[in-house]
């Protein structure tokens, strides 16, 4: 059966399953995406979204506030049977969730109800989860609160960092998205509710997130490394008694045992292709970096024009 859809979303997560919907036997009837953003010199983020969106002579909403009277009605005028949703970045009143005969459903990254919230793929790094996956769940008032409709699962692996994990989710969703929307429309889907004992919480990330803290341990900070990829940016700022303090993202490193007794961020080797910076319990090696201003690149490069001897600090 096809269905009148109209799409609500922005983001990586968001694009593949647009596009499956795009050429899908349903009736795309409208994109609903966050206004155009400008970067330094007011040059104009791609929306990859809205640039389909376009060619495919599909109606474009950008509001600033979803909840207006006049974003309302704007919704409204699509008569569409059916919302979904996937990494819109805004909250959704009741009306505008009850708008369409079928409701409204959401494409979250986590196996819900653990990291219900805006940063369940970090969470999920940053947490030393073995797992995550996708759920579709009906959404309700309550945040990532809603029943479940599908899920698919997938491990997590050892160096992943969030953004890899971000692009194996964003394929795992579109044909979970479309089998739910199938059952919708044949009046055969199942809901399971979510067990409240089971309901973990993440909320937003800032810049200042990125920050590496060296007191704690070496397998917290290698999950920091990769969970903070591509953004905030894992960072630290390396101290040097004859130097500038040097801010700079650590992009790769690798926990490894050391009885030192110096205090957690204290460079405590140096060789040839890395340093190694002491933490709670052991210590981690630093396998590449991305200074300031600079290109990223293995530490190896960087100690190659840059002198770094045990004692040095990151902080």
């Amino acid at each position: 059966m096809t269905l009148r859809v109209a799409f609500l979303g922005t983001g990586r997560l968001a694009g593949p399953v647009f596009q499956a919907l795009c050429d899908s036997s349903h009736t795309v009837c409208g994109l609903v995406t966050q206004p155009d953003r400008t970067g330094p010199g007011h040059h104009r983020h791609r929306n990859p979204l809205k640039e389909l969106a376009l060619e495919r002579g599909i109606p474009v909403q950008q509001p600033v506030r979803i909840k207006t009277p006049e974003s309302v009605a704007a919704l409204r005028s699509l008569d569409a049977e059916l919302f979904v949703v996937a990494a819109y970045g805004q909250i959704l009143s009741r009306e505008i969730l009850d708008m369409p005969r079928l409701g409204t459903i959401n494409v979250h990254a986590s196996l819900l109800p653990r990291h219900r919230g805006a940063t369940p793929i970090h969470a999920a790094i940053l947490r030393g989860d073995l797992e995550t996956g996708v759920t579709i769940i009906q959404l309700v008032p309550e945040l990532d609160a809603g029943p479940m409709l599908g899920t698919v699962s997938t491990p997590i692996g050892r160096k992943e960092t969030t953004g890899e994990l971000e692009s194996r989710l964003a394929e795992l969703a579109p044909p979970l998205t479309l089998d739910v929307i199938a059952q919708l429309a044949a009046g055969a889907a199942k809901t399971i509710d979510q067990d409240p004992a089971l309901v973990t919480h993440v909320g937003k990330l800032s810049k200042a997130d990125g920050r590496i803290d060296w007191a704690q341990s070496a397998a917290q900070i290698d999950r920091h490394v990769r969970g903070m990829q591509p953004w905030p940016g894992p960072f630290t700022t390396l101290l040097q008694t004859d130097k500038p303090p040097l801010r700079m993202q650590i992009l790769d490193v690798e926990p490894t045992f050391n009885d030192s007794q110096a205090s957690p961020g204290t460079i405590v080797a140096v060789s040839s292709d890395m340093f190694l910076v002491k933490s709670a319990d052991a210590a981690v090696q630093v396998l590449r970096i991305h200074p300031d201003g600079k290109r990223p690149l293995p530490t190896a490069e960087f100690l190659r024009g840059r002198r770094v001897q045990i004692g040095d600090r990151c902080e």
